[in-house]
């Protein structure tokens, strides 16, 4: 089979996938639309918890930002703060394309025009996405574990096991980068060069995505605050909802955005952690989608619109094009 043909094919069970995982969707909201719709109506805005929201997401992404670019010293590279949340929102567009590996590839082309290495670039990306995904699992086993429907029975010896596991996977990240370099490589068919990377960076690194998944789940908290959806009292429960939908989303590889997976994992955490009835998940489910692509998209089309970095122009730039 020729590559092109291959790629019309991976294309096609994308949209394939993307349209089961929608239908699945309208279908569960058309089966309750009455209740739906009354929860619709009875919302009443309250715009000092939306604007708190959007605050604590603005805040995860600085310390995402920040997370990134002390990574980046590992590979003696360094960047700008303003340069670095350029290249972070506008690369952050890359998320939004099925397959995960062009935020990844857009952030070292970027990176590239001030300076730093691709290599540096890209290596340092995938450490801070590695950690990411280890602490937002480490994250989840310890607010929410029942959010992974773990019998009643074998439940603790199960998420005890798990956690042990993540947790050992995590000290270990130092050792297994190097292998999981070669792992990347070979999806994202360009060469990464992991430096031997003191552990305490890594660490930090974990902690630092840590902190990012709590404000995550607590700016989730507060968006279903302004809906009037919130429970008191329930802050583990949402962050641990908010992040198992949010890593299942990502690392649904073929769902651009994890768009209808997430949604649908954060109405079944939502129902099974009795933070909302089904109706009011879904409610939640659609506006949480609608709040982030904003806080997303607008900020990397607005750097983007900006067209400089660093104040050159790309057309100024050698290296651009």
């Amino acid at each position: 089979m020729d590559p092109g043909t291959r790629r019309r094919l991976a294309l096609g069970l994308q949209l394939v996938f993307v349209a089961a995982v929608l239908w699945y969707a309208t279908r569960s909201i058309a089966s309750q639309w009455s209740s739906v719709r009354t929860a619709v109506s009875q919302i009443d805005i309250r715009w000092g918890y939306l604007l708190l929201s959007s605050l604590l997401v603005l805040l995860a992404y600085a310390l995402l930002i920040g997370t990134w670019r002390l990574m980046l010293q590992a590979w003696r590279a360094n960047l700008e703060p303003m340069d670095a949340v350029h290249i972070w929102f506008v690369s952050n567009l890359g998320k939004y394309v099925p397959g995960k590996v062009w935020q990844i590839t857009a952030m070292a082309a970027m990176a590239q025009q001030r300076g730093v290495s691709p290599i540096a670039a890209t290596g340092s990306s995938l450490v801070v996405n590695l950690t990411n995904i280890v602490s937002g699992f480490l994250l989840v086993l310890a607010t929410g574990a029942s959010v992974l429907r773990l019998s009643s029975d074998a439940g603790p010896w199960i998420g005890g096991a798990i956690s042990v596991a993540v947790l050992a996977a995590l000290l270990a990240l130092p050792i297994l980068l190097p292998h999981l370099a070669q792992l990347a490589r070979r999806v994202l068919g360009r060469e990464i060069r992991v430096p031997d990377i003191p552990a305490r960076a890594v660490w930090l690194s974990a902690v630092g995505t840590a902190l990012a998944w709590i404000f995550y789940g607590v700016a989730f908290q507060m968006l279903a605050a302004s809906l009037g959806l919130s429970h008191a009292g329930a802050t583990g429960g949402y962050i641990a909802v908010y992040t198992s939908s949010y890593l299942v989303g990502y690392l649904t590889l073929i769902a651009p955005g994890g768009i209808g997976v997430r949604e649908t994992m954060l109405v079944a955490g939502l129902s099974t952690l009795g933070l909302a009835s089904e109706p009011n998940a879904w409610v939640l489910a659609i506006v949480s989608r609608l709040w982030l692509t904003v806080l997303e998209i607008v900020p990397g089309i607005l750097f983007l619109g900006r067209g400089t970095i660093g104040g050159q122009s790309d057309s100024a730039n050698p290296n651009a094009g």
